[in-house]
């Protein structure tokens, strides 16, 4: 596996790694994944995302958001946290923030209001944002079209969908997220990515979620990535090596202006 592969989504600050987190990086970082970007979710997750940060020093980068799973009764006083914490310090970005319509539509008026002034934050602090959606991309995509500007950048995470909402995305300067998904038999995701270049892509994990064939139904880890640079490269048709190369120069270009700062 070529070296220099970046996660760039994994929540390895779960109670699922707690008992191995070491483990799980040194595999990782066997098969190349130098740096694991963390999304947050929401206050609950900080302190625990933090301390990985402090553990492996520039290795493991948070962000700071509001996911909108977690936006319900409080999410005001959710969102003050998030505001707190980027007037404190830097982060790598503004994630994870969106639209979430699967489960509950009780909130759905305060997700957008979350994610519209998530978004906003992310252009004062000029940092890009990573996307959550589910069952909204369309969705998602007009809000990000209402906030558009030559600064604001940033990925559609686990990008799911058709290559009408990728070309929208790409022509907004988004990237697209691309995970174990890629793996599953019945998904469309490699016919919609064979008509995508890959300049406009990363990779991601969403560990522990999202495993990738061989391992789906056990717990996602980073060292996964090589099976989705493995479909991809088959997919577009390209060496392995040009799937990591490329992917992680983009990776670099959305998170660059942003210097890790503890």
């Amino acid at each position: 596996m070529p070296p220099t592969i970046i996660d760039t989504h994994c929540h390895l600050y779960t109670e699922d790694f707690d008992a191995d987190i070491a483990t799980v990086i040194r595999r990782a970082q066997d098969v190349g994944v130098q740096q694991f970007y963390l999304p947050n979710i929401d206050s609950a997750s900080i302190d625990s995302m933090l301390k990985l940060e402090t553990d492996f020093p520039g290795v493991c980068i948070p962000m700071m958001g509001l996911h909108p799973c977690s936006v319900k009764e409080d999410y005001k006083n959710e969102l003050a946290v998030v505001e707190s914490w980027l007037q404190k310090r830097t982060f790598a970005a503004v994630g994870e923030i969106g639209l979430d319509f699967h489960w509950d539509k009780t909130f759905t008026d305060q997700q957008y209001e979350a994610f519209h002034q998530q978004i906003e934050w992310a252009k004062a602090y000029n940092l890009p944002i990573v996307i959550h959606t589910r069952e909204a991309m369309q969705q998602c995509i007009d809000v990000v079209k209402q906030h558009k500007d030559e600064k604001l950048k940033g990925i559609f995470h686990c990008f799911g969908g058709s290559i009408n909402e990728a070309k929208q995305i790409i022509d907004l300067g988004f990237y697209l997220g691309i995970g174990g998904v890629l793996t599953y038999k019945k998904a469309r995701l490699k016919e919609t990515l064979k008509e995508i270049s890959i300049k406009h892509l990363v990779l991601e994990t969403d560990a522990p979620y999202l495993t990738p064939v061989p391992f789906r139904g056990k717990r996602n880890e980073s060292a996964y990535l090589q099976y989705i640079i493995e479909a991809l490269a088959e997919a577009k048709n390209i060496p392995i090596e040009e799937v990591a190369s490329v992917t992680t120069a983009n990776a670099n270009f959305v998170f660059q202006k942003q210097q890790h700062v503890a």
